[in-house]
């Protein structure tokens, strides 16, 4: 069985996939920022008496990740399989979201996967054996408002991912990205539940709707733990996985237009915006009054 490091751990996907992984027999080292304030890991895992090992790392400090790494090494002596989940997520438009929030989201999402990566690939490399998964988005792949800070970021992810899998094949280490699409986690409820104040741009407003829409019938996190388990055991060498029931229909729908159609979409009338998403999804997008 494998040694599994997993971080951002406390909640949602996170917590799902520690379990599932686990559950099937694997140790995980489960990492979060402050175990005190988030048990249910922790409880579940004694009440079941999983292999699961729960330790402090905070992703966006080099010297949390540095020493949480070298501790789980000291006790683990190698790791098979490093899961980048943690993440931040953040909603406004390019205008109006501080920098100071951009920079964060950019903190969390690319450079906390890359400061975690670093710290295991040379020993992956000198093994000649291992496995890198980043969970990213179908935010990944298609950018748009109001979350184009937390887009950028999975853009980035993407990007970083495809150039690590050049550099690893050779040393048969393994990289995967996992684009899940709109996932019933805390994240998400809080695009849903998004304030809005007077109205500059239309598409947070809209997006929410989106997000209220989808989440009508919620895809759990349990899914993408499954995925993420099945690349762990598979031993398959496929780059990006979509996961959940919207996120490959997403990435077609997309794909299935121009960079200017899409850009003329999103930026055309309540009436068109709503009319389209309704036609090419069968669901009801408009707020219920």
């Amino acid at each position: 069985m494998a040694s599994v490091l997993i971080t951002g751990t406390s909640a949602g996907i996170g917590l799902a996939t520690a379990l599932t992984v686990a559950r099937a027999g694997h140790t995980v080292y489960a990492t979060m920022r402050n175990p005190a304030r988030s048990p249910e890991l922790a409880e579940t895992a004694a009440k079941e008496r999983l292999p699961i090992h729960i330790s402090t790392m905070d992703v966006d400090s080099d010297s949390s990740v540095k020493t949480g790494i070298e501790a789980i090494y000291r006790e683990a002596k190698h790791l098979d399989v490093l899961v980048n989940n943690a993440g931040l997520g953040e909603s406004g438009s390019v205008e109006e979201l501080p920098l100071a929030r951009m920079r964060a989201v950019m903190e969390t999402n690319y450079f906390g996967p890359l400061r975690c990566i670093q710290a295991v690939v040379p020993e992956m490399r000198q093994r000649r054996s291992g496995c890198i998964i980043n969970i990213s988005s179908a935010a990944g792949k298609i950018a748009n408002s109001p979350s184009g800070s937390y887009a950028a970021s999975k853009f980035a992810l993407e990007a970083i991912s495809e150039a690590l899998a050049q550099e690893m094949i050779s040393f048969h280490v393994r990289v995967a990205i996992v684009e899940p699409g709109i996932i019933d986690t805390a994240m998400a409820r809080r695009v849903k539940d998004q304030p809005t104040g007077p109205e500059v741009y239309p598409q947070q407003r809209r997006f929410a709707d989106l997000f209220a829409a989808s989440l009508r019938n919620p895809a759990q996190p349990s899914v993408v733990a499954e995925k993420v388990l099945e690349i762990i055991d598979s031993g398959t060498m496929q780059l990006r996985h979509p996961v959940g029931p919207d996120s490959e229909p997403l990435l077609a729908w997309r794909r299935s237009m121009t960079d200017e159609e899409w850009v003329a979409l999103h930026g055309a009338s309540d009436d068109v915006w709503y009319e389209r998403l309704e036609r090419d999804f069968g669901m009801e997008i408009r707020p219920r009054i």
